[in-house]
């Protein structure tokens, strides 16, 4: 693994360094941890740079709210931070009124978080039912790469 850090904004800053040469092979080249595996097809539909910077490879997805980096190769040649997506990500703005919570039928934090008990449950109905219908593209559309029902029902608890 190098031992630059993988942002050119933070070149030269020591701490980055450390993390960086100090993470396994196959985690976060910032915080180390294994992260969510993630479809290539899904860096490619989120990434707000050019797709010829992206590698054939395996992706992982990290959750960190603390962490810049939302994807990063498996082979540690390659990172995607929050700045380069298309999407903000919940996972990293996790208490942010205006983000997603769901992608495909465009529920945010603060709609969820603010709605009355009924309109919680038929929020989460809604989602089912798509999902049920086939309209559910997750894999594409949230930058987890998989259905965010559970992120919902976890953010309505």
């Amino acid at each position: 693994m190098s031992e630059t850090c993988p942002f050119p904004s933070e070149a030269g800053n020591a701490q980055c360094e450390q993390r960086s040469s100090s993470t396994p092979v196959g985690g976060c080249p910032i915080n180390g941890q294994p992260g969510k595996p993630v479809h290539g097809q899904t860096v490619k539909a989120l990434i707000a740079v050019s797709l010829r910077a992206v590698s054939d490879g395996l992706y992982r997805f990290c959750p960190d709210p603390d962490c810049p980096v939302v994807y990063f190769s498996l082979d540690g040649s390659q990172t995607f931070a929050t700045s380069e997506l298309r999407e903000r990500v919940y996972q990293k703005e996790p208490s942010t009124q205006d983000v997603w919570v769901c992608y495909c039928f465009r529920h945010t934090v603060g709609e969820v978080q603010s709605a009355g008990h009924a309109t919680q449950q038929a929020i989460i109905e809604d989602i089912t039912h798509g999902i049920q219908a086939g309209q559910c593209a997750s894999d594409l559309r949230n930058p987890q790469g998989s259905c965010c029902l559970g992120n919902v029902q976890t953010l309505v608890r």
